[in-house]
């Protein structure tokens, strides 16, 4: 599995999470988007289950996309996210629905990815010890990833209570950039500089800093 070392990560133990081949981890991306096509197409009805009659759900913006996933014990996929990269033309996904506020200034594409499909298995998001330990792991993979690609601001369309929970758990302020608008739920756009949540969290969770795994070739 080339250089993505499975490894646990220092003080949240019980999963195992990396990023995600899709050319070489090909049963682990199966799961990952077995999970997307049940949350997205049966739970939440964000998206027609029809138009996935393998019970798979993928997207245009997979193949230039950095996949993350947590497993359990028995290798079931207990989390996901992935960073989108900009287009050919610099775009995100979110901006074909949400709108910025006026004035608002972009940072340059090549320095951006958008956090898309972030998601936590229903059997997971019923127990509030676990699913915090899910989302702070996929934190650490997403956050070394971007250092080592030089991707220094992450876009992301969140519900407010979303954005509550990882404020919450990482002690870190999110910047609304735009009103909220209807993009699978009420959601509204929002930019981290990962660099002021890197001293955010250096002040208030110092143990997440100390825990960030080695940034990966991805």
């Amino acid at each position: 599995m080339s250089l993505n070392v499975i490894k646990r990560e220092p003080g949240l133990s019980g999963f195992v999470t990396r990023k995600v081949d899709p050319l070489r981890d090909l049963a682990l991306m199966r799961k990952v988007h077995e999970l997307r096509f049940q949350i997205y197409c049966l739970e939440q009805g964000f998206l027609d289950a029809v138009d996935y009659p393998e019970g798979c759900e993928s997207d245009e913006h997979d193949p230039h996309s950095f996949h993350f996933a947590s497993c359990d014990d028995d290798g079931d996929v207990a989390g996901y996210v992935r960073l989108v990269r900009p287009d050919p033309i610099g775009t995100f996904p979110f901006q074909n629905h949400c709108l910025t506020l006026e004035g608002e200034v972009s940072p340059p594409a090549h320095l951006c990815a958008e956090i898309s499909r972030l998601m936590v298995s229903a059997s997971y998001r019923r127990q509030p010890d676990r699913s915090p330990t899910i989302l702070c792991n996929l934190f650490m993979q997403m956050h070394a990833c971007s250092v080592r690609h030089g991707v220094r601001y992450w876009y992301a369309a969140m519900e407010r209570s979303l954005v509550r929970v990882l404020q919450r758990m990482l002690g870190i302020e999110f910047r609304q950039i735009g009103p909220v608008t209807d993009y699978y739920g009420p959601v509204a756009p929002y930019l981290i500089d990962l660099r002021e949540v890197e001293v955010r969290i250096r002040q208030r969770r110092p143990e997440l800093l100390g825990a960030l795994p080695e940034p990966e070739i991805c």
